[in-house]
């Protein structure tokens, strides 16, 4: 993640638009029928080429693949590991239910052309291990290969892979004897994941929504004591997968679910803050731009993110279609210095992806790439009032 700066460096969340003829590749692989494998490749290696170069352009520091070739953040394991299969039965989020008028909309906006639907992933019905290396070390050579051509090194990108507890929450378990096994087992099998990435150069970011969403989804009827429980136990999971990865090539995205929802019934940052900060992780990635998240930058008031850990401010939320002002992610930024007592350890980013199910966004693609914009025009102007 580097050393100290005298300006706020920028960065994002992970999933970019897509083009659409690539979404209606992903949502034919998803929906099992059959694509070539070169038509594929050839889509999305345009698209990854395209998407870098235009980061780039916008002004964002450290950039990725826009998570182009994928299906989705974490589905598409299902290709690069074996045992999964058939359709998992997901617990959906509490506060979609809670509002009939809301539910009847999210439906309707979720069955667009060319969607990825996250509800219907396949589940664990074997062994789970990692079989095909060969597409992950295919991707991170893409992106080596352009950022090369760039000018840039692969110390400037980071790439995502999902936490174990994301897929064990959503890829629903049929196979082993218990919740804790099948998180172990995936562990595992990620274990891949994180190494090759770290070992290209990449920062890895994992992508561990669960920490904060599965309160309201999988465990919206238990204590919050168990919840927690959960949590640690992914933490640790999530530790030993990253056992031999330089925690300062690390960060960790945790986020309450990326829909445009109520969420009225989101867990709060101060109660999950002590089991999040024990991963080996030398960033932590937060939503602070959304109604609902944007006053936990107090948590840093009287919470201590330790030392060896830089804060990821989500300065844009990639549920609205309103771009914020330049000002506004500036303040944003601002608060949270503030808040942590050293502006050296904060970088702007997004509360989460901006299509991270393939053909499911709430964001249309021009307005994302100006919000993106605005967020570096923001950090900039955070930069000059707290740098000088």
């Amino acid at each position: 993640m580097g050393g100290k700066t005298e300006r706020i460096r920028t960065t994002h969340a992970g999933s970019l638009p897509r083009p659409p003829h690539l979404r209606k590749l992903l949502a034919a692989g998803f929906a099992g029928e059959g694509v070539a494998a070169a038509e594929l490749a050839e889509a999305s290696a345009a698209a990854v080429s395209a998407v870098v170069k235009r980061q780039f352009k916008t002004g964002i520091d450290v950039v990725n693949n826009g998570e182009q070739g994928r299906e989705s953040f974490f589905t598409y394991v299902q290709h690069r590991m074996s045992g999964f299969g058939g359709t998992s039965e997901r617990a959906i989020m509490r506060d979609t239910m809670t509002y009939p008028g809301y539910r009847e909309r999210m439906v309707r906006a979720s069955r667009g052309e060319n969607a990825v639907n996250l509800l219907a992933a396949p589940r664990a019905i074997g062994e789970v291990r990692y079989t095909r290396p060969e597409l992950l070390h295919a991707e991170c050579a893409e992106l080596a290969a352009i950022l090369d051509d760039l000018g840039a090194a692969p110390g400037d990108a980071f790439m995502s892979a999902p936490s174990p507890g994301i897929i064990a929450a959503a890829m629903t378990n049929d196979h082993y004897p218990n919740l804790a096994d099948y998180v172990d087992a995936l562990a595992e099998a990620l274990r891949v994941e994180y190494e090759t990435i770290a070992e290209s150069g990449f920062t890895l970011q994992t992508d561990a929504p669960d920490l904060a969403l599965e309160r309201h989804t999988s465990f919206a009827d238990r204590p919050l004591g168990e919840f927690l429980d959960f949590v640690a136990m992914v933490v640790a999971a999530i530790n030993q997968a990253l056992a031999k990865v330089p925690r300062e090539r690390v960060r960790l995205h945790v986020c309450w679910g990326n829909y445009e929802g109520p969420h009225h019934l989101d867990v709060a940052l101060e109660d999950i803050f002590e089991e999040i900060v024990k991963i080996d992780a030398g960033a932590l990635m937060l939503s602070m731009a959304n109604p609902r998240h944007a006053h936990e930058y107090h948590c840093f008031e009287r919470r201590r993110l330790p030392d060896h850990m830089k804060l990821i401010v989500g300065v844009i939320d990639t549920t609205t279609n309103y771009i914020e002002h330049p000002l506004a992610v500036a303040d944003r930024l601002e608060l949270a210095a503030r808040a942590l007592g050293d502006p050296t350890r904060i970088l702007a980013g997004t509360d989460c992806g901006f299509e991270t199910s393939s053909g499911v966004s709430f964001v249309a693609e021009d307005v994302a790439w100006a919000k993106l914009a605005s967020l570096c025009e923001g950090a900039a102007i955070a930069s000059r009032k707290l740098f000088g």
